[in-house]
Order: structure tokens, then sequence, then C-alpha cells
């Protein structure tokens, strides 16, 4: 029933982060054959217009070289193999500068958006591609439809560009007629090299209106209904009472090692009837005291009883104790307004110390300085 729910949902949201990264892991992403085509095309004819000179020299001296035939020659029988192989690698190094900018044109149009991606999901074959009824509904599908109207206007742009080209070079032409076979043969070339060059660049405008409609349709396919984005969202952070039950866990794991450090405080500070807050000064190490634990209600009794077992003094002082319970961290340093007040109950504990000791009168509690932002009612 959900299922039947889930699929008459329209899909309005806009994919997740997590959708995105599985579709990359299924190697769906948008990419755009008329963008591979355009580089490839352009690549080819500025290739040609750049290296064909010398690309024509090369096979000009192949060819010479391979017609030529000295009469020491003919009773050489690895003439024919030697000649080959230099042939052979002349028409390499000619080619090479060439083939390379298609490589790189050819792998920078695939890559240009989506950018490179490795999956081996891609390539796995998958039954469904076979079954011949899924192939007929995308033979008639819209995509189908839109391949077809752009197969179209890719072959009336060519063909009119080839047109307007024709007619702008008409006299060109025409005036090879009137010139030797050598600079004739040379200005043919350069008109063939050119035009191939525009006849190219008419795929820029095809790719500009494809590669926006490539990453709209990826983009459409991905989208998700809320159901899904809602389902995601438990998966991704869990369920309620799941997170809930985590953080129980973490507070009453907190809360044992922060009771670990009662034993070795200094001092604990109280609220009787409501905090607790234990402290802790080293001065070989520390800066300023720090709070090894805090707590309010059964948590302050649970301190005060640890305290009391391991003979660490515990002072009653109420407006002190709430207003370092409320300006404090478990681990962290006093507030540089309690300073003066910290100090003060230190010192008063060292000093009782050894009262106990017999050395000296007994203290008296001092009145302990607190600011007034840092004063709490409750």
């Amino acid at each position: 029933m959900a299922e039947e729910n889930d699929n008459s949902q329209e899909k309005t949201e806009e994919a997740t982060p997590r959708r995105l990264e599985k579709a990359k892991e299924d190697g769906q992403t948008a990419r755009s054959k008329e963008l591979a085509t355009m580089a490839v095309l352009m690549a080819g004819a500025g290739g040609l217009l750049m290296f064909g000179a010398s690309l024509g020299a090369s096979l000009e001296n192949i060819m010479r070289d391979s017609f030529v035939l000295e009469r020491s020659a003919i009773f050489d029988t690895r003439h024919m193999s030697i000649q080959l192989l230099a042939s052979a690698k002349e028409a390499a190094l000619a080619l090479s500068p060439i083939l390379i900018l298609l490589l790189v044109a050819a792998i920078a149009g695939s890559i240009g958006i989506g950018g490179l991606l490795f999956s081996g999901k891609a390539i796995a074959p998958k039954l469904n591609r076979m079954d011949p009824i899924k192939g007929l509904k995308r033979m008639f599908s819209l995509r189908s439809v839109i391949e077809l109207v752009k197969a179209i206007l890719k072959v009336g742009l060519v063909l009119a560009l080839a047109i307007l080209i024709l007619n702008l070079r008409t006299d060109d032409l025409l005036s090879i007629a009137e010139e030797p076979a050598i600079p004739a043969m040379e200005h043919v070339l350069w008109t063939l090299g050119w035009t191939f060059f525009f006849l190219s660049a008419a795929t820029i405008i095809i790719a500009a209106i494809d590669v926006p409609f490539q990453i709209f349709d990826h983009q459409k396919k991905l989208r998700m209904t809320k159901q899904e984005v809602k389902d995601e969202f438990k998966d991704t952070e869990g369920k309620p009472e799941v997170k809930g039950r985590i953080r129980q866990l973490q507070r009453e794991m907190a809360q044992r090692r922060m009771m670990q450090d009662v034993p070795g405080a200094d001092v604990v500070i109280t609220n009787p009837t409501h905090y607790a807050v234990a402290l802790k000064y080293d001065q070989k190490s520390m800066a300023a005291p720090i709070v090894v634990a805090k707590g309010a209600d059964e948590m302050a009794f649970k301190i005060m009883e640890i305290a009391r077992e391991n003979k660490v003094e515990i002072l009653r002082t109420p407006p002190l104790t709430r207003a370092v319970y409320h300006n404090t961290e478990v681990g962290g340093e006093i507030p540089d307004g309690l300073y003066m007040a910290i100090a003060q109950v230190l010192a008063y504990v060292f000093q009782l110390r050894q009262f106990r000791k017999g050395r000296g009168d007994r203290p008296g509690i001092p009145d302990f300085p607190i600011p007034p932002d840092m004063r709490r009612d409750v």
C-alpha cells in the first residue's frame, strides 16, 4: 500500500546529495554526445589547418621514397621491410599531433559535463536492456522523438551552412580553374580545410542547445517524491527513537567519565539542594582552575556522595555554585569574572587542611565576590 502511495506521488523535490552520489556510483550522470562531437570535429578541423602543411609534406616524402627505387635496392631482400618501417615511422610522426589533439578533445568533450566518472555498474550487463518490449518503448518514447528532431535540425543546420559557404566562395572556387596545377591544389586544400572548420563550427550551436537540455533532463530524472526524501532522511539521520537512545547512552558514558574525575578534585562547591560543582587546580599544568564535574539534583547528590567517600572537601556556597554551574562546561576553565572567588575558595580549602593538621587557626568562610552579570537566582 505504501508503495502505491509512493508511485502516485509526483516527483517535485530536487535530488538530495545522497541521491546524486548514488547516481554517480551507478554511472548515471549528465552527458552530451553533441558536446563530444563538437569537440572532436573542431579539434580535427583545427588540427588539419595547423598541421596540414607538415602532414602533406610527410605524405609527399613517403610517396616519393616508396615509388623511387634504386638499382642496388632491387637485389637487397631487406629493402622492402626497411622502407616500410621508415614510411610507417614518418607517417606516425606526422599524424601524432593531430591524433593527440583528437584524443584530448574526445576526453574533454566526454567529461565536459558530469566530470570524470568510473563506475563498474555502468558497464555491468543488465537483462532488462535485452527486453524487447522495453526496447520498443524506448524506440517510441519522447526521448526518441527528441533525438529524431535533433538529428533533423543538425542535418538542416549543417546543410544550410554548407550552402551559405558555397555561395560566399563561388567566385573563389571558380578562379581555381585559372591557376597552375600545384598552386591550384594548395588552394583547393586550404578551401576544403576552412570549409570543414566552418561546418564543424555549426556543432557549437547544437552543443549550446543540447548541454543545458541534458543537464535539465538528468536533474529531472533524479527528482524525488516527498516520501522518498523523508525515507532517505530517516535512513541517513536515523529514526528519532534510535537517535534519542544514542544520545542517552552518550550522556551516560559522559557522566561515568565525569564521576571518575571527582575523587581527584580539590573541592566540591554546592548549593546543597540543587547543584554541585567539582573543581581542580594544578599550578604546574593548568593556567586556571577547571571544572571536572558538575550536576543538578540527583547528579549533584551523587557528586557529593563520591566526594565524601574520597574525602574531597565540600564547601557550601549557594550563590557561587549557581554562578559557576551556569557559566562553565565540564572540562573547561573558570571564566575570568570568577577567578577571584575561586581563588578564595582554594585558599580557604588549603587553610582548612592546614588547620586540621594542627597548623594554624580555623579559617573563616570569606564572602566570595561574584560579578552581577554572572549571578543566578535559581
